[in-house]
């Protein structure tokens, strides 16, 4: 099938994106997207890639802010994995930097709607050496991230976990 260059129906692209179009309001913004299998081993993938990331604008390995989006990553993408898995799809993850409100956004979104996350209580009476091994992914999100929620998934079934942290404003530009 084709198309007449001037008909209704025929697409057109810019020959360079403006930032007002695209919403992005800092050139040093940066964004990382990709999908991965919702497997262990896509989980473990997205993590890595994303330490590579955060390094690569700026956000070192071995520091506080990279150690802690990268477990917040693990988190989010294990849950994916782990809770969020349906036979045949995969899960989208999205890392974004924003250099001008120092805050860095990871987005993890599945196409299974009916397991929402819920917030973490607070057990007083927890232990460390409780016998129990799964259950804190998101109390760690919580306490790692300045914000976190979900929404449903804006195109399709499923839901998006997000989380955003803040970075300490320090002397080091971000690239």
């Amino acid at each position: 099938m084709t198309t007449k260059p001037g008909s209704p129906t025929s697409t057109t692209q810019l020959a360079t994106p403006t930032a007002h179009l695209i919403g992005t309001s800092d050139p040093r913004d940066q964004t990382f997207e990709m999908r991965f299998t919702s497997t262990p081993r896509g989980a473990r993938l997205a993590r890595r890639l994303a330490a590579v990331r955060l390094d690569a604008w700026g956000i070192p390995y071995d520091t506080e802010p990279h150690d802690a989006i990268v477990l917040i990553v693990a988190e989010l993408t294990a849950n994916a994995v782990l809770h969020g898995h349906v036979p045949g799809r995969d899960f989208h993850f999205r890392l974004h930097l924003s250099a001008w409100s120092r805050t860095v956004r990871i987005e993890v979104t599945d196409t299974r709607a009916e397991r929402l996350p819920t917030r973490p209580a607070t057990r007083e009476g927890t232990r460390v050496e409780d016998p129990e091994e799964t259950g804190r992914g998101l109390l760690l999100v919580s306490h790692l991230a300045a914000r976190w929620d979900w929404q449903p998934r804006a195109d399709g079934p499923g839901k998006t976990v997000w989380a955003e942290c803040v970075l300490a404003c320090a002397g080091r530009e971000l690239s």
